[in-house]
C-alpha cells in the first residue's frame, strides 16, 4: 500500500467530520469571539475551510513563506456566509484529495520548509508535514471550533463518538 493510499481514508473521514461542523456555522454569530485575543467565529471557520489547501502547497512546492521578504503576506478570505464557506471547503478538499492521490511515495519524502519572513520555522519530509502541519493542525482547530459552537449553543455532531447532542 502506498503512502497516499494509507492517508486517503483518514483524510476523507476527517474532512467529512469537519464539514459537518462547518455546516452548522451560525452566520449571525460570525463576529463573535470567546476572548479579545481569539479569532472570531467566522475567521476560525475560514481557517478550517482553507487548511486543506495547505495539502496542495505541501505536495506541489518545497517551501512556503507566510510573509516573504519584499512580497505580500498571506491573507485569508473573509467570512461571507455558511454556503460560501462550504463551497470554499469543498473546493479545498477536492484539490487536496487530488494532490494526495497523485503523490508518489518519493514525493512524500521530499523535504518541505515553512518560513516566516525568510526565517525557517521548520523543515520536515512532506509526509510529516501532511500529518502535523495539515492534518493535525486541522483537527486541533476543529476541536477549538467545537468549543466556539458549544459556547454559542449550537448542537454538535458526532465526530469520534456520541456527543450530548447526538447520542448514538
Amino acid at each position: 500500500m502506498s503512502i497516499a493510499e494509507s492517508l486517503l481514508p483518514e483524510f476523507d473521514q476527517e474532512m467529512a467530520a469537519t464539514r459537518q461542523l462547518l455546516a452548522r456555522t451560525p452566520e449571525a454569530e460570525a463576529a463573535w469571539k470567546p476572548h479579545p485575543r481569539s479569532w472570531n467565529l467566522g475567521q476560525l471557520a475560514i481557517h478550517l475551510a482553507m487548511l486543506p489547501t495547505w495539502m496542495v502547497v505541501t505536495l506541489q512546492q518545497t517551501e512556503l513563506d507566510m510573509n516573504p521578504p519584499g512580497g505580500s503576506s498571506y491573507r485569508s478570505p473573509e467570512f461571507q456566509s455558511t454556503a460560501a464557506l462550504l463551497a470554499l471547503f469543498d473546493e479545498s478538499v477536492r484539490n487536496a484529495r487530488a494532490a494526495v492521490a497523485a503523490a508518489s511515495d518519493q514525493d512524500f519524502m521530499v523535504p518541505w520548509t515553512l518560513k516566516n519572513g525568510g526565517t525557517t520555522v521548520f523543515s520536515l519530509p512532506r509526509v510529516a508535514v501532511v500529518r502535523s502541519f495539515v492534518m493535525n493542525h486541522g483537527i486541533h482547530h476543529r476541536g477549538q471550533y467545537t468549543v466556539y459552537l458549544r459556547l454559542r449553543d449550537v448542537p454538535l455532531p458526532s465526530i469520534y463518538g456520541p456527543t450530548a447532542d447526538t447520542p448514538m
